[in-house]
């Protein structure tokens, strides 16, 4: 969901990015005293509650925020006054541990309500200096970027021949940022004591977690910004900003055909032949971020003759049997189907035969549609038909079991029956650039 920002704010924004992008060297002050102003505050609540998440370690939701005599308005009056009167204090975060597809776990801080809502306004004051500053190989977390830009610069570089791939992880990145070092990084920009004081107190919050045995386990943060943090992305930003700056004062792209293509802690680097030498220099900055590559899933390939994974879509590059050209193939990657189906299966399973259609249809479309918003991308149309045809065959088997039916259910079922009746999602079989052929070809 996108809100739009009040003309008030957005002209602040605009003069601080303005201020920044005029004068590479200055530092901001007087910012505090913003981020609890009344519009900017009431802007953070409607973007967080927007946002949606679980309660924090307090269990107070925005239902039970807004029953409260007073309501949403009064809580922010009080989150004013806390700031204005510098006494506020963020709680302990709640960690949760989120499965990967690997097999292993990514550990999820969830901030109470209070804290998403100060980390935003201080998100709202601060992002348009940094904004400024940023380069423009970075798309991750950013206003008016997102990944679909980031695989457009991958295929772009790989239709110019950049077809050796740096396929880098770094280890563990949200959990190992250096707190002195990334605050040292903030405040080339910002010297305003409060601002600086407000996100050393986010990322010494304690962590609170709940063991297999039940029992809550509080333990301190001497490193790292938590996963989840609605003031994470942007600090994770700034600090691996240092390894575009690098990039492009040192002029690795001009001097050795490297592009670097980054979306927060996951990037990848293009590159025509040196993949060696420029992977060497990789490590070295990051050895000075005091952070790591992870040498069993960093590689370096020939995408010629290896697939290779990025941001949800797997890549290659393939030789047109028609023009005899050489192009990029991009998918959904097995990873990202596989979730999907299984999150289609769990909906439509026995355990859910009790809701109503409209309610399990209703749950499914956002489900779908949101998914497909995202992979309708790149050469998709074959993994969107089998989606599409699973997605069909699920809905089927959940109307033959809750009504007892004991065929098939194609005939009892049809195609119509789902679209027409049901109003099921669907799923475009038809990758969007066949769309846009289409169109020119009738021109």
């Amino acid at each position: 969901m996108t809100l739009e920002t009040p003309d008030r704010i957005r002209e602040l924004q605009r003069k601080l990015y303005r201020k920044a992008k005029q004068e590479p060297n200055f530092r901001f002050y007087l910012l505090y005293e913003k981020v609890y102003r009344r519009d900017i505050l009431s802007h953070a609540y409607r973007l967080v509650k927007a946002n949606k998440g679980a309660c924090g370690v307090d269990g107070l939701t925005f239902e039970s925020v807004e029953e409260r005599a007073g309501g949403a308005e009064r809580y922010l009056d009080q989150i004013a006054e806390e700031l204005r009167g510098k006494v506020y204090k963020p709680m302990p975060v709640r960690r949760v541990n989120i499965p990967k597809p690997d097999g292993g776990q990514r550990p999820l801080g969830i901030l109470t309500i209070k804290d998403r809502v100060v980390q935003m306004a201080v998100k709202i004051v601060i992002e348009p200096i940094f904004e400024a500053d940023f380069e423009g190989n970075s798309y991750g977390f950013r206003p008016k970027r997102n990944a679909h830009q980031a695989m457009d610069d991958v295929s772009l570089q790989l239709r110019m021949g950049k077809t050796q791939v740096i396929d880098a992880d770094i280890s563990k990145y949200f959990d190992t940022i250096p707190h002195d070092k990334l605050l040292a990084l903030v405040a080339k920009r910002i010297v305003d004591k409060n601002i600086l004081r407000l996100i050393k107190l986010w990322l010494k919050a304690s962590v609170v977690e709940e063991g297999r045995d039940g029992k809550k386990r509080t333990e301190g943060n001497p490193k790292g910004t938590p996963q989840g943090g609605v003031i994470s992305p942007l600090l994770a930003n700034i600090y691996l900003h240092v390894l575009d700056r690098i990039w492009k004062v040192r002029k690795v792209e001009e001097r050795f055909k490297a592009r670097l293509i980054r979306y927060a802690d996951d990037f990848v680097v293009l590159c025509q032949d040196q993949t060696e030498r420029v992977l060497k220099g990789i490590k070295a900055v990051l050895r000075d971020l005091e952070l790591s590559l992870n040498e069993d899933k960093t590689r370096v390939i020939d995408a010629k003759k290896q697939r290779f994974d990025f941001l949800g879509f797997t890549l290659e590059v393939r030789k047109n049997p028609k023009t005899g050209r050489w192009f990029p193939l991009i998918i959904p990657s097995k990873e990202a189907m596989a979730e999907i189906k299984a999150e289609i299966k769990a909906l439509t399973c026995r355990n859910n035969l009790k809701l109503p259609k409209e309610v399990l249809i209703g749950k499914l479309n956002a489900l779908v549609r949101g998914w497909t918003g995202y992979f309708y991308y790149g050469n998709c149309s074959r993994d969107l038909t089998k989606l599409k045809n699973f997605l069909d065959e699920r809905v089927r088997i959940y109307l033959r079991r809750k009504h007892a039916k004991k065929s098939r259910g194609y005939k009892v079922y049809p195609y119509r029956y789902l679209y027409d009746n049901l109003k099921l999602y669907k799923i475009p079989t038809t990758a969007p650039w066949t769309q846009t052929a289409k169109a020119s070809g009738r021109r």
